[in-house]
């Protein structure tokens, strides 16, 4: 191609331009991934010790504040997807939200180093007035600058490559491979070095450095605007799926025609020879009364749909059940956050000397697959690609089988850790097990969540999203009796809170 030549690059108006794309714009990408994930990693695993030992959060107030973050985040990735798709295009998405996070983590900072904005608790859950304002207002933040870069940030790199060109299709797969390393990369060093500042030194500390690493992260992101090929909004699928819905409801009284070549559909001329035409299919007719021809009168939006935009709508139909798996999935990983946690807290966590924090326990599956990912993407898939003749190895329905069957597997493992340590600290509660006995469901989940999130994200979008907050947000994970103690002064273990644990403690206690 001539240099300057601009040749066309799919059918949203998005243009292919010589130095544009490729692995080169999403380093970009990575880059951002990596440092966000990092502080996102990090303050999802200790933010369970923090809402208990400096917030005044019983066991299950903590894990319930946790899981509803969790869920919010998640859910408004729906709307930065939205955004990004109807109004603007991906890359200034990411920018809008992004300040929203870095708010988040300076609001979260100051809370937690100003002592004058930390609740004095005689009873759970007794934060109220201007610190409860403090501290939602920084969870809101949280939530809506992760969610909306979580909505758009994947999808972005996706558009770097063309998959009506073959050299560019293959990428793609390793594209999102090499997402889910970046994303493992930050979060090993987030649940390692941040999580034992957090702990160990002081939570500020923690949340500063995570506070730095995501405002690096944007900045970085930001300089690589010239490399990306920014795709223009075409509309969200959400509406185009909600019209195809709303226009079958008002046809519902018309008698669909014996032919389905009487159904509406746009002309070869009329429409984009670039956009794919889906062939008309008999399953869910209903949905078919969409695309009646209206008698009179010329075809308008929200009056009649096109056969394609009926068949997209059948297509994303059929994967509900493939979306509805997922709910149940992310429920299991919901506890890596939560219950895991404080199982972590009241073991041995000691390694000879050395006092290993309890949100670190995923630092275990996190560098086994930092391991495990490139050999997959370099030694795995070309191999089960000469057998199967799938540019990917395997279809990604079968790595999403996988994954979901892994993860009944993993909270098969956890029951039996959470028996085997129950019944040893009733029986000898100086000596509890050892962490090292969490590795093992850490280590399951996570290949559960490398199996199924690099593969869904593409097919899904923000369907997934949408499971993780039902997963996380409507779920009470652990409930405890209403006379349970909070979790600090809980002594079930010879190695107690750390000294930074014990001094949060006794502040949270004090009155």
């Amino acid at each position: 191609m001539e240099e300057g030549k601009i040749t066309e690059y799919n059918s949203v108006g998005s243009l292919k331009v010589q130095g544009k794309g490729g692995f080169r714009a999403t380093s970009f990408i990575f880059g951002l991934l990596g440092l966000e994930n990092m502080g996102f990693v990090a303050v999802m695993v200790s933010f369970g010790l923090y809402f208990s030992f400096v917030m005044g959060f019983d066991l299950s107030g903590s894990a319930n504040t946790l899981t509803n973050l969790m869920g919010s985040t998640f859910l408004l990735s729906i709307l930065g997807g939205f955004i990004s798709d109807t109004y603007i295009n991906r890359f200034h998405t990411v920018l809008i939200f992004g300040p929203f996070e870095i708010i988040a983590f300076a609001l979260i900072t100051i809370q937690a180093y100003y002592k004058s904005l930390q609740p004095v608790c005689l009873e759970p859950n007794c934060i109220s007035g201007k610190k409860a304002i403090f501290f939602y207002a920084s969870l809101c933040c949280f939530a809506l600058g992760g969610g909306g870069v979580k909505g758009a940030l994947p999808a972005l790199g996706a558009d770097q490559f063309d998959q009506k060109d073959p050299k560019e299709a293959k990428a793609l797969g390793r594209y999102f491979n090499l997402l889910m390393f970046s994303s493992v990369i930050g979060g090993a060093f987030g649940v390692t070095f941040v999580v034992y500042v957090s702990t160990v030194k002081a939570w500020w500390k923690g949340f500063l450095i995570s506070l730095v690493s995501i405002t690096l992260g944007f900045i970085f992101f930001a300089l690589g605007k010239p490399f990306f090929r920014l795709q223009q909004p075409a509309g969200s699928p959400l509406t185009r799926i909600f019209e195809v819905i709303v226009v079958a409801i008002n046809n519902g009284k018309l008698q669909l025609p014996e032919n389905s070549e009487e159904l509406y559909e746009i002309s070869e001329k009329e429409s984009d020879s670039s956009q794919p035409k889906l062939a008309h299919t008999k399953q869910f007719r209903f949905l078919d009364k969409a695309a009646i021809h209206p008698k009179t009168g010329e075809p308008t939006p929200w009056t009649v749909c096109t056969v394609t935009q009926v068949e997209e709508v059948k297509v994303l139909t059929r994967m509900l059940p493939i979306i509805a798996s997922t709910i149940i999935m992310n429920t299991c990983m919901a506890q890596l956050q939560t219950f895991s946690v404080a199982q972590g807290y009241r073991m041995n966590r000691f390694i000879k000397k050395f006092e290993v924090p309890a949100p670190s326990v995923p630092a275990i599956p996190l560098i086994i697959m930092c391991i495990l990912i490139p050999i997959y993407d370099m030694v795995f898939v070309p191999f089960a690609r000469k057998i199967t003749k799938h540019p990917s190895g395997i279809t990604q329905l079968q790595r999403v089988g996988v994954g979901l069957v892994l993860s009944i597997v993993s909270m098969a493992v956890a029951a039996l850790v959470e028996i085997k340590r129950k019944h040893h600290s009733l029986k000898d509660p100086l000596h509890p097990i050892h962490l090292a006995w969490l590795g093992f469901q850490y280590s399951i989940l996570y290949k559960t969540d490398e199996n199924v999130e690099p593969k869904t994200k593409p097919n899904l979008g923000d369907s997934i999203s949408l499971s993780k907050s039902v997963s996380v947000s409507g779920v009470p994970l652990l409930k405890p009796s209403e006379s349970a103690a909070p979790m600090p002064t809980i002594d079930e273990s010879s190695n107690g809170p750390t000294e930074e644990a014990n001094e949060n403690s006794a502040a949270a206690n004090r009155g």
